[in-house]
């Protein structure tokens, strides 16, 4: 089986079953093992950059060779094993369909009006804090984590499975699962976390440009402004402290009309984060299933794309 066909499969089974439940996700294990490591390096190493530069080398070697070698240990009992195994960790590395489960419900409470919950709901997908958000703040936050999720959670991974398989999507999955676990710029990791950070950026980078002509492409297909999104992440992505993060946002923003990112709160303390598109309208409920709307539409795109790029490829 073609390593393109895997990757669809793999979509597939993300879209149907979602993340799958009753026994430890690919991520957990990863989890662990980083927190292990960080208290290894940490008794081992003074120098706190190179504390987490030593254990960003290993959870993502580390990550790489175990799933490498299971599949290589299955394959060699039989063919179909390996390749069964592979588009499991491959559909384990991808969040299409939970990034959907998970902000459906904000939805849902946002147009009973029940705020309390739409509250607590997000606060299951959004770092901030969402206990004083009133309804349109909710949205926004909503829309702004499934356009940056896009990127992370779909794009990326789907990037990496077609270039390397499943080994370099689980090893990709291990960078940010690192940068969710040491990107803080607290005493605790500001040092520690450089390097995860770091390699994060530099791991999306590539698959955040990818989304500027699929996301305009899938706003477009979903009658929406595919030139307002092109235009928009090429003027206000850059503008996000983040060199990715900015450019997904500002795209669906374009899109949609509205204005992403602007005054949060994180554990008590004001985060300004700078103004993404243009307020010709105010952020609404029903932007948030016009997002998953647009980020399912160039996901698909851009898994057409990548996939047809390799059997390109591999053709000649």
């Amino acid at each position: 089986m073609s390593l393109a066909l895997q990757v669809f499969l793999a979509f597939i089974f993300d879209l149907i079953l979602g993340d799958p439940r009753g026994y430890t996700h690919p991520v957990k294990i990863i989890a662990r093992l980083a927190y292990k490591l960080e208290s290894l390096s940490r008794s081992l190493i003074s120098n706190k950059k190179m504390a987490g530069l030593v254990t960003t080398f290993l959870v993502v070697t580390i990550t790489f060779s175990a799933v490498y070698l299971i599949i290589a240990l299955l394959n060699s009992l039989h063919i179909f094993a390996g390749t069964l195994v592979s588009i499991f960790y491959i559909y384990t590395s991808l969040s299409i369909r939970s990034l959907i489960d998970e902000s459906l419900p904000v939805y849902k409470f946002l147009k009973e009006h029940n705020l309390p919950e739409a509250r607590k709901r997000l606060a299951n997908i959004v770092g901030r804090d969402t206990q004083n958000l009133n309804e349109e703040e909710i949205a926004r936050a909503a829309v702004e984590t499934i356009a940056e999720s896009t990127v992370d959670g779909i794009i990326a991974p789907l990037f990496f499975a077609i270039i390397g398989g499943a080994p370099l999507a689980l090893a990709y999955k291990a960078v940010s699962t690192m940068d969710s676990l040491f990107g803080y710029k607290n005493e605790k990791y500001i040092d520690f976390g450089w390097a995860s950070a770091r390699l994060d950026d530099l791991a999306n980078w590539l698959p955040a440009r990818l989304a500027i002509p699929t996301i305009s492409a899938g706003a477009a297909l979903c009658g929406f402004s595919g030139s307002k999104a092109w235009k928009t992440a090429f003027r206000d992505g850059n503008k996000h402290p983040s060199p990715n993060a900015g450019i997904s946002e500002a795209a669906i923003a374009g899109a949609l009309g509205i204005q992403l990112g602007g005054t949060s709160y994180y554990s008590g303390i004001q985060n300004n984060k700078p103004l993404l598109g243009e307020a010709i309208r105010k952020t609404e409920l029903n932007d948030i299933i016009n997002s998953q709307k647009i980020m399912f539409t160039s996901a698909s795109l851009a898994l057409a794309l990548l996939a047809g790029l390799h059997q390109l490829l591999m053709n000649i």
